[in-house]
């Protein structure tokens, strides 16, 4: 595949090749030889191998777990094709990884998603590409373009094969949530409840109450990011409790630190349903309840707009 002005390239790190692979399948464009590996100390070193000039290259990179050392391969693949007269970067990241760090929680704390912002601009990019963002206005923290892509439209058509529409409650885990359940919940003409939730602290949550009449339905919790799966599970039996026929989760992003994996599988969930921006596990591979959707379609369908300078927002119209 040729981009509008030039040829297009693309660099994956270390953190998701398999997704890099698959939408570089997608584009039919083989990936860039480069080299991205450690020193004895552990430093990042990378080289790429292939000549860059000129080129519109995409470099293809989650900040997952361990989420400093994707970063700094990240920035320093930037840096090398910076340096190696590359036309025009962009930072292709489906899953964002200090986006839960946008605010001031408190009194000399960080807000670290803006200095992550900070560096891969500086680093060179021009542009950046991410898929549902923890909260959106992180796009304003970046001086350079950024699409915001929607996991959405793949959820919905694995919804549309493996449920009767006719039944279905979409349930937003949180009331800071209700935007995104809403959206699918249209999507699907399917009717919306909301978990309405106390966190006494983080990583645990106590629900309270469901708001809707989930009797009788197939509820489908939507959110981004499903972490300790706390939240999750406790959401699940509250709607169980509530009369709810069954409960199925869809998360963009499994991050599923700890003993998230056993947590989900010993809960009342029917199935979590993940997306692969970070690269599954083999705990999550093998968990009895846990389905991995891809979406190196959706993020090669972009980059493929993006390089042909076509529209990529219409892509969830």
């Amino acid at each position: 595949m040729a981009a509008k002005n030039g040829a297009i390239k693309l660099v994956a790190g270390n953190s998701n090749p398999k997704l890099a692979e698959a939408i570089a399948s997608y584009l039919a464009t083989p990936m860039a030889a480069a080299v991205v590996r450690r020193f004895a100390d552990m430093e990042v070193f990378v080289e790429i191998q292939e000549n860059v000039r000129g080129a519109d290259v995409f470099v293809i990179q989650s900040t997952s777990y361990p989420a400093n050392d994707h970063l700094m391969e990240l920035l320093i693949i930037i840096d090398a094709l910076r340096r190696s007269s590359a036309r025009r970067i962009t930072a292709v990241v489906p899953y964002f990884g200090y986006a839960r760090q946008d605010r001031k929680p408190g009194p000399r704390t960080p807000i670290s998603a803006k200095l992550v912002a900070n560096l891969i601009t500086n680093a060179g990019a021009d542009r950046v590409m991410t898929l549902d963002l923890h909260a959106g206005q992180i796009q304003g923290f970046f001086d350079i373009p950024t699409d915001n892509l929607f996991a959405s439209p793949v959820m919905v058509r694995d919804i549309k094969e493996h449920y009767k529409l006719d039944n279905l409650m979409v349930v937003s885990p949180d009331v800071g949530g209700v935007v995104r359940a809403r959206g699918l919940a249209k999507r699907i003409n399917a009717p919306l409840a909301i978990i309405d939730k106390r966190r006494e602290r983080a990583g645990e949550s106590e629900v309270m109450n469901v708001i809707g009449d989930v009797a009788g339905r197939t509820c489908i919790l939507i959110d981004d990011i499903v972490d300790s799966g706390g939240t999750l599970v406790n959401a699940a039996e509250a709607l169980i409790k509530n009369g709810a026929e069954a409960v199925t989760a869809y998360i963009t992003h499994g991050v599923l630190s700890g003993g998230a994996v056993a947590r989900v599988t010993a809960s009342k969930l029917k199935e979590l349903v993940i997306t692969d921006s970070i690269q599954p596990t083999e705990a999550v591979r093998v968990a009895r309840n846990i389905r991995v959707l891809s979406i190196a379609t959706l993020i090669g369908e972009a980059i493929g707009r993006t390089a042909a300078e076509e529209s990529v927002s219409s892509l969830f119209d």
